[in-house]
């Protein structure tokens, strides 16, 4: 607990207590822990002088950030039409398969979530996918795997 309250008003204290400023502390927080407790919305809240039903509803409006506890690696499909046509589908089926989890699941060994987005702005070299924030382009089915079994090496 105390590291997250630490975490917290180090972010506060860094970017503001300023309304604008919501989004930079919500990313900074997930940063350290990886996903937004319903407490650390709270605590946010009350560091900034919000409601905690503003920081929830900033929070749970931007896609990337994380309100249930996530693996140590999330994997973000693009699944915009440009993507799926170029085979995403394939990218999602291979992953789904080498994980043994489905879209939406992380793996029993807290490794990874699997998750799909709209768009992640790589399209025009579609298939493409995130890993945290690691853009990865021109996926194929095997070079998919071959970027999984890398995370698992480090």
């Amino acid at each position: 607990m105390r590291g997250r309250e630490s975490a917290i008003k180090a972010a506060v204290v860094k970017y503001g207590k300023e309304r604008k400023n919501l989004l930079p502390i919500l990313q900074e927080v997930q940063q350290i822990k990886n996903y937004l407790s319903r407490n650390d919305i709270a605590e946010i809240g009350a560091e900034m002088g919000l409601p905690s039903a503003h920081v929830y509803g900033v929070a749970s409006f931007y896609h990337f950030i994380a309100l249930e506890k996530r693996g140590q690696n999330t994997i973000w499909i693009c699944k915009t039409i440009s993507c799926y046509m170029k085979g995403s589908n394939d990218i999602t089926m291979a992953l789904e398969e080498r994980l043994k989890i489905k879209v939406g699941e992380t793996t029993s060994d807290g490794k990874f979530s699997l998750m799909e987005t709209n768009c992640i702005g790589w399209c025009h070299k579609g298939p493409a996918m995130l890993v945290n924030d690691e853009p990865y382009t021109d996926l194929t089915s095997e070079n998919v795997v071959q970027i999984i079994d890398e995370y698992y090496k480090k």
